[in-house]
């Protein structure tokens, strides 16, 4: 068995993983990089990259554009295509790093083996995402269905398409699937989007239920029965939804099964890989960054990640992760966009401290003069600064950036106040809602009425 000695070894050439290859070897370090399955892992193949593109497409077709099904997986693959050349093999190896395809297991503390190779380095970085989970439901393991793996490799329009499972995922998928022809029903055992404010979540579920969108919330599947093209699911109290396919969007599982944890010493449970602040697993010279660490599930989340270690690996500089300031965005049609705490999580952390303020898009002249009205944006202060945002209707992922920058670099709400933005834009939405905490402090208190006044006598 060959050995390779190494700086840093990085398992899993996802966005997260990517990240800390290419930033370390520009820096001077020396990196392995190992991957079992495709380069870009599962945001470029499987997830980000081709929704949203299937996406765009259905938003097309709902705008009246004539969009065959299968031109629209198409351009899904189109797509990947174009953005596989900046993750794949030969750009890394241009930039240094050493790139090995297989599947890495931990050997000791200090080794990992891929095939008939042994790698020894003085730091590892599991970087290896996660999957689509498949609950445990009778009959499942008879039935055919699809995952976001499998999804985008259609070419023909399923005629009802059940999908169990209403997170991000499923309503995303739900909504292209219906623009594009299909019939579609959406099982969720709670709420659909239930991560998210109710009331923003809520303005989704009834755009999607007003395009033909079935969505059945509070239900639990009990059976899965049938063949492609005639599958059953049976819920609790004997209702049973028929179609032709079945997608499974009932969250995700970190991808460690072949990774041989406990020979590293690295603890781990159904979540993740267990990490500290600054990422590190139970063995200290591993570090867990992106899906597989169990904080979180977002490609943007994975690069933040990567920065993090590649200052304490590099440069022996304390460094520790935060997560308050990561935003998400459900990219359907409204969008909804958070970051940090919703209204509810953020009344429970900041109590009597929190204020809160809400600013409707009928309320921007952007969005009256492009008849797109629906949604909102609420904003949480706490102690002068923002702490939490929500924001559903048309490009809230977009009008959301702002925020991101102010809440990351807990920035006073002055500065949101004070930057002058172009007339007419939706992003007007943002700095509405700052003027929203400061007006009642402004023009409803007494104090400042009184000042204004006595200066007014005193100008000459």
């Amino acid at each position: 068995m060959s050995i390779i000695k190494t700086d840093i070894c990085v398992i899993g050439a996802g966005s997260g993983g990517l990240s800390v290859a290419a930033g370390a070897v520009q820096m001077g370090a020396r990196v392995v990089l190992v991957e079992g399955h495709k380069m870009g892992g599962d945001c470029l193949n499987y997830g980000c990259v081709p929704s949203k593109a299937l996406l765009a497409k259905a938003k097309a077709a709902k705008a009246g554009a004539s969009v065959e099904f299968a031109d629209a997986m198409a351009h899904v693959q189109t797509t990947i295509d174009a953005i596989a050349p900046h993750d794949s093999v030969e750009r890394f190896e241009g930039l240094g790093v050493q790139v090995i395809q297989g599947w890495a297991r931990f050997a000791d503390r200090e080794t990992v083996e891929v095939d008939d190779q042994q790698i020894r380095a003085r730091r590892f970085v599991i970087a290896t995402g996660s999957r689509a989970a498949i609950p445990a439901i009778p009959g499942l393991d008879s039935v055919p269905y699809m995952t976001n793996e499998t999804v985008f490799a259609q070419t023909t329009c399923p005629g009802h398409l059940l999908i169990i499972g209403g997170g991000p995922i499923g309503m995303e998928m739900a909504q292209a699937h219906r623009r594009l022809g299909a019939r579609v029903t959406v099982i969720e055992g709670a709420r659909a989007l239930g991560r998210d404010d109710p009331e923003a979540a809520g303005l989704v579920v009834e755009a999607l239920r007003r395009e033909g969108v079935e969505v059945v919330e509070g239900v639990e599947v009990e059976q899965v029965s049938g063949h492609t093209g005639a599958i059953e699911i049976q819920v609790k109290g004997g209702t049973i939804f028929s179609g032709t396919h079945l997608l499974i969007a009932a969250g995700r599982a970190p991808n460690i099964d072949r990774l041989d944890l406990e020979r590293a010493g690295i603890r781990h449970t159904r979540a993740g890989i267990t990490v500290d602040a600054g990422l590190r697993t139970t063995n200290k010279r591993v570090h867990a960054i992106g899906d597989v660490a169990g904080l979180g599930q977002f490609t943007h989340l994975a690069g933040y990640h990567a920065g993090v270690i590649i200052r304490s690996m590099l440069f022996g500089l304390p460094a520790k992760a935060s997560h308050d300031h990561i935003p998400h965005v459900t990219y359907t049609e409204p969008e909804l966009a958070q970051i940090g705490p919703t209204e509810a999580e953020a009344r429970k952390r900041f109590g009597a401290r929190l204020s809160v303020h809400k600013v409707a898009y009928d309320q921007n002249d952007r969005a009256q003069a492009e008849g797109r009205t629906e949604g909102f944006m609420k904003l949480m202060v706490a102690g002068g600064r923002p702490v939490g945002v929500t924001c559903v209707g048309t490009q809230a992922g977009e009008i959301i950036a702002p925020y991101a920058l102010a809440i990351s670099n807990r920035l006073k709400l002055t500065a949101m106040a004070g930057t002058v933005l172009p007339y007419p834009t939706l992003a007007e939405i943002s700095k509405r809602a700052a003027g929203a905490y400061f007006s009642p402090k402004l023009f409803d208190n007494i104090n400042v009425k009184r000042v204004v006044g006595a200066v007014q006598r005193w100008l000459p």
